[in-house]
């Protein structure tokens, strides 16, 4: 059952919870006295602001599910609990991340460091153990802890995963022709405003990508069919791994208000603070915000990475593609406009054709 929206003005157990959180993240102030313990002010607004933005959430000063997950995540530290993979009801959190990055300096593949103990972290953790002398039994207690803490301190800080994740890209660049793109429309947030035309136009766009990736050779699945209904991040996210997809593209429509804001943007899996992320959902995101914007008049909003859930759940490549803004007159015009659709829908074809095009042979002199 999903965690009920706390946002300013709400007070009660659920807002004092959420302060003690952000009390022990050290991104609030205790209260200063019983009374305002329980109460969501423009203090807690500010400080989940700060908390959103630092973990690459939507930043909205709204405790929704996604950020109350985060912040349970944010409480684990390395050591403070035994850490071991568990399928249907992974284990996420901050020391997991952690377990992933020393595991992945020292040479063991655990794919990409996500947070979330997996199958592949699962395998480099009893990998290590057996190199450590350890019971191999996968799980992640004092024992372990310990024989890792001894041998972090003497590996540097190169970091592998993103050799791995070339090697792997480059492996998957055989053509487009075979690979299967999973097309994800997104949207139908709390903005009921907008969500019936944003339905419409993701309609629209994604048929236009089917056909052109269809003729191509390849398959294309959607996660849903384009409505104004919400459907959860993780569970698109999880539609895409169980296709075994080679590229996720989530397409969206953005409306803010913000009457200024308008233009193009694409978001890999990544920290805005940097640091490790998606090497190739990085190169596809830059493809598709240069192709759409040499074929469109849309403003370059430019790439950025980020660490929401279906780019950081998904397995394979995931770019998140926001395509203009409905609350920006310039934006919703273009968008309404089917011949501007099929622009950015031969753009997004291009730059999937080109993400998969297999490298220039070498030359010789």
């Amino acid at each position: 059952m999903a965690r009920p929206l706390l946002r300013r003005g709400d007070t009660g157990p659920a807002v004092a919870d959420v302060r003690e959180r952000l009390v022990r993240l050290s991104l609030l102030a205790p209260a200063p006295d019983a009374s305002a313990s329980a109460e969501f002010d423009a203090d807690v607004e500010h400080a989940v602001r700060t908390f959103q933005q630092s973990r690459g959430i939507p930043v909205d000063g709204v405790i929704g599910p996604q950020t109350f997950r985060h912040l349970e995540e944010a409480r684990w530290a390395l050591g403070d609990r035994v850490l071991a993979y568990t399928p249907g009801h992974l284990i996420a959190g901050d020391d997991v991340l952690d377990l992933q990055r020393r595991l992945t300096r020292m040479g063991f593949d655990c794919g990409r460091p996500d947070g979330i103990f997996g199958p592949l972290t699962d395998s480099s953790l009893r990998e290590f153990q057996r190199n450590v002398g350890v019971e191999p039994d996968g799980i992640f207690g004092f024992t372990t802890y310990w024989a890792l803490e001894r041998l972090t301190r003497t590996v540097g800080e190169a970091d592998s995963t993103a050799v791995r994740e070339r090697l792997s890209m480059d492996s998957r660049r055989s053509g487009v022709a075979d690979k299967v793109i999973v097309l994800d429309p997104g949207g139908a947030d709390a903005d009921e405003q907008f969500a019936a035309a944003e339905a419409q136009i993701l309609a629209d766009v994604c048929s236009r990508i089917e056909g052109r990736l269809a003729a191509l050779g390849t398959q294309v699945l959607l996660t849903r069919k384009p409505t104004p209904e919400l459907v959860a991040e993780g569970d698109r996210a999880d539609f895409a791994n169980d296709t075994g997809a080679d590229l996720v593209l989530s397409l969206h429509v953005e409306r803010v208000a913000l009457p200024g804001a308008n233009g193009v943007a694409t978001f890999y899996y990544g920290s805005p603070q940097g640091g490790s992320h998606s090497v190739s959902g990085r190169i596809a995101a830059e493809l598709l915000q240069e192709e759409i914007c040499q074929r469109t008049d849309l403003t370059d909003c430019r790439s950025h990475a980020r660490t929401w859930d279906l780019l950081r759940i998904t397995r394979m490549p995931a770019v998140w593609l926001e395509l203009g803004y409905l609350s920006h007159p310039g934006d919703a015009a273009r968008l309404s406009d089917p011949r501007f659709r099929d622009a950015i829908a031969e753009a997004v074809t291009s730059a999937v054709v080109t993400f998969f095009s297999p490298l220039p042979s070498p030359t010789t002199g």
